[in-house]
C-alpha cells in the first residue's frame, strides 16, 4: 500500500512503538549545551547500516562494524556524542569507545555488543568516556517514548547545525489475514560542513532511522542501502567526506507487522524520510546562502550522470558564483568537461529553471543574462544538464561556498 506520509505537519509526529529516547549534558560540548543522547530498544532490534568510506575512520564506527557482526545485526542501544569525534586517537579512542558500551550494557542488562555507538566533533582528541559514563545513571531514569524525547536526542548531537533535522512516515502493511497494521517511521540526523557522504556498500552526518515494523536484519540491509544511494550519496556541501558519516537503521517490530522483501510501500517510506533528511542537511549547510537541485539527463550511464554533478557541485569557481548569482555558465561547461563522462562537447545544454543558457556547447540565442541573474539570486534553484549521450540521468542536491563557511571554519577547533 503507498506510505501516508506528512513531515511538516507536527500533529502527524507519531513515534515507532518499541524505542525511548533521552539526552544529556556531559561536558563535552565547551557551549554547555546538551552533547549526548541515548537510544534504547525495549527488546533486541534489527539493525542495519552503513558508514563513510573514509579509510581515516573513527574508532566508534570500527567497533559499530564489529558488535553488529557479533550479534548478527541485533541491538539494544545506540549512544550519540557530540563536541568530540573519537577519531585519529589511537588504542585510547576504541577503549573509550568500549568503556561507553560497557557501562551502557550494566545500566540496560543487555551484552556490550549490543550497543552502537557513534561521535561527532573534532578529530584528534582523546575522548573523555569518564563523562559520558558519569552521566549515564540520571539519563537512563528519564527516558522517554513521547517526540519531546526524540527532540531533544535530535538536539543533543547537532554541532555547527542550526536546526534539529527529522523526518517522519506511517503506512500500512498487509497481515497475513487480509487486514493491515500501521507501521510508523521515524528519524532524526546532525550534518551541516565536512558533508560529502561516500556511505559504503556503494563537521560529520550521522542518521539514525526508527521503525516500529518487523524485519530481519539481511531484509533491512536490503531496504537501507538503496535508500542511501538516492538520498545520501546524492548530496554535497563541501566535497569532504567525514571520518564519522553512519546511517543506522533500526527496525523494533513492537507494531507487529512484518515486513519482507520487496515491500514497495515500506521501500517508497524510508527512500521519502531518507531524502527528506539529505534535503535539510544541504539546507542548513554550514554559511549557505543557495540550495541547488542539479538534473542531469541524457549521460550514457547513470553512473556518468552522477560524475557529472560531482563535478558540478565540487568545483569552487561554480560554487562562488552562485553565491555571488553570478550565471557564469562557462564554469559549468569546465565541470561536465573534466568530470570523466563521456561527452560530446557540441552536444550538451544547460538550462537554469526553464530559462535555456546553453545549447549544443555554446551560448543559447535566447540567453538573457539578467533573467539567469535574477533566477539564481533565489535562495533555492534547479540547473539542469542534458548531455544527449544516452538515458542515464541523476538527482544531487548541493549548494554554494560562501565567506561565511570560511569563517565557521577557520576557527573550528579553537
Amino acid at each position: 500500500m503507498n506510505p501516508m506520509i506528512d513531515m511538516s505537519n507536527p500533529s502527524q509526529y507519531v513515534l515507532p512503538r518499541g524505542f525511548r529516547f533521552g539526552a544529556a549534558k556531559a561536558g563535552l560540548k565547551k557551549s554547555g549545551n546538551t552533547d549526548f543522547a541515548l537510544i534504547v530498544a525495549d527488546a533486541p532490534a534489527s539493525a542495519a547500516a552503513a558508514y563513510t568510506a573514509n579509510r581515516v575512520t573513527a574508532a566508534p564506527l570500527i567497533l559499530d562494524k564489529q558488535n553488529l557482526r557479533a550479534t548478527e545485526g541485533k541491538l539494544r542501544a545506540v549512544a550519540i556524542n557530540a563536541g568530540n569525534a573519537n577519531c585519529a586517537a589511537g588504542q585510547a579512542g576504541l577503549d573509550a569507545a568500549r568503556a561507553t558500551c560497557e557501562a551502557i550494557a550494566q545500566l540496560f542488562a543487555c551484552r556490550p555488543e549490543e550497543v552502537f555507538p557513534s561521535s561527532t566533533g573534532v578529530i584528534g582528541v582523546p575522548l573523555p568516556a569518564e563523562k559520558i559514563i558519569a552521566a549515564l545513571p540520571a539519563l537512563a531514569t528519564h527516558l522517554g517514548a513521547d517526540f519531546g524525547h526524540f527532540q531533544q536526542a535530535a538536539q543533543a548531537i547537532m554541532t555547527t547545525d542550526t536546526v534539529e533535522k527529522t523526518a517522519f512516515a506511517r503506512l500500512e502493511v498487509a497481515t497475513p489475514d487480509g487486514k493491515s497494521q500501521e507501521v510508523r517511521i521515524a528519524a532524526f540526523c546532525k550534518g551541516a560542513g565536512m558533508i560529502h557522504p561516500q556511505l559504503i556498500p556503494h563537521a560529520t552526518m550521522l542518521v539514525y532511522i526508527l521503525t516500529d515494523a518487523a524485519v530481519e536484519p539481511a531484509i533491512l540491509d536490503g531496504y537501507l542501502q538503496p535508500a542511501i544511494e538516492v538520498s545520501f550519496n546524492r548530496i554535497s556541501v563541501d566535497g569532504d567526506t567525514s571520518t564519522n558519516d553512519t546511517v543506522l537503521l533500526l527496525a523494533s517490530g513492537a507494531s507487529g507487522a512484518t515486513v519482507g522483501a520487496q515491500n514497495a510501500g515500506f521501500a517508497a517510506a524510508l527512500t521519502k524520510v531518507c531524502t527528506s533528511l539529505a534535503r535539510q542537511v544541504v539546507a542548513d549547510g554550514e554559511g549557505i546562502t543557495h540550495i541547488v537541485e542539479l538534473h542531469i539527463e541524457g549521460a550514457a550511464t547513470d553512473g556518468d550522470a552522477l560524475k557529472v554533478a560531482k563535478a558540478i557541485a565540487h568545483s569552487p569557481l561554480v560554487k562562488t558564483a552562485w553565491a555571488g548569482g553570478d550565471p557564469n555558465w562557462g564554469r559549468l561547461a569546465a565541470a561536465i568537461g573534466y568530470s570523466g563522462a563521456q561527452i560530446d562537447p557540441d552536444r550538451f545544454d544547460i538550462c537554469f529553471g526553464e530559462l535555456a543558457i546553453c545549447r549544443d556547447g555554446g551560448r543559447a540565442p535566447e540567453f538573457d543574462e539578467a533573467a539567469a541573474h535574477d533566477y539564481i539570486a533565489q535562495r533555492e534553484f534547479s540547473v539542469t544538464i542534458e548531455l544527449h549521450q544516452g538515458v542515464g540521468s541523476c538527482f544531487f542536491w548541493t549548494t554554494d561556498l560562501t565567506h561565511e563557511y570560511v569563517s565557521i571554519n577557520a576557527d573550528y577547533s579553537t
